[in-house]
């Protein structure tokens, strides 16, 4: 299978969980690149099975790029591909104000926008939305999540 992991990073949380991602994809012999959402070409797209697309959460959100990114592609593009999407995140039990565990509940996290997006575009959803643990907001992950986030991603190839 030919894959794509698409992601942003701010403080390098997201990108460690993609490339381990990649890593891990690519031990279970699938053909994948990872690329920061800036880097995406039009022939980045051509001829895959699946794409994956990541982003920190950061107001509730996705980054700005991956967002554009995806709603810039032609309707249609995606159509017949697997997707997958997640994110980085602090964990709600974490969150010490309950303010702050409101706007949670409210507004979400950025892995079921992106997943949306991608179906959006014709993708397949083969996966439910998977956020990863950070332990703050700059970091760094949680112990266990990157070996977490290898065995959620190889669960596409399947």
């Amino acid at each position: 299978m030919k894959g794509l992991i698409i992601y942003d990073s701010v403080w390098g949380n997201t990108e460690k969980v993609a490339l381990t991602m990649g890593a891990a994809l690519l031990a279970g012999k699938a053909q994948v690149q990872t690329l920061r959402a800036a880097d995406v070409k039009p022939e980045h797209l051509a001829g895959l099975d699946f794409i994956i697309a990541g982003s920190p959460t950061q107001k509730f959100t996705a980054l700005p790029a991956i967002k554009k990114l995806l709603d810039g592609l032609p309707a249609g593009s995606l159509a017949g591909l697997r997707a997958a999407a997640f994110d980085t995140r602090i964990d709600v039990d974490d969150i010490n104000s309950s303010v702050g565990r409101f706007f949670v509940g409210k507004f979400g996290y950025a892995a079921k926008p992106l997943l949306d997006r991608l179906v959006k575009k014709g993708a397949k959803a083969t996966l439910p939305p998977e956020g990863f643990f950070v332990t703050g907001s700059e970091g760094p992950l949680k112990e266990g999540e990157p070996e977490r986030a290898a065995a959620w991603a190889v669960r596409v190839l399947q």
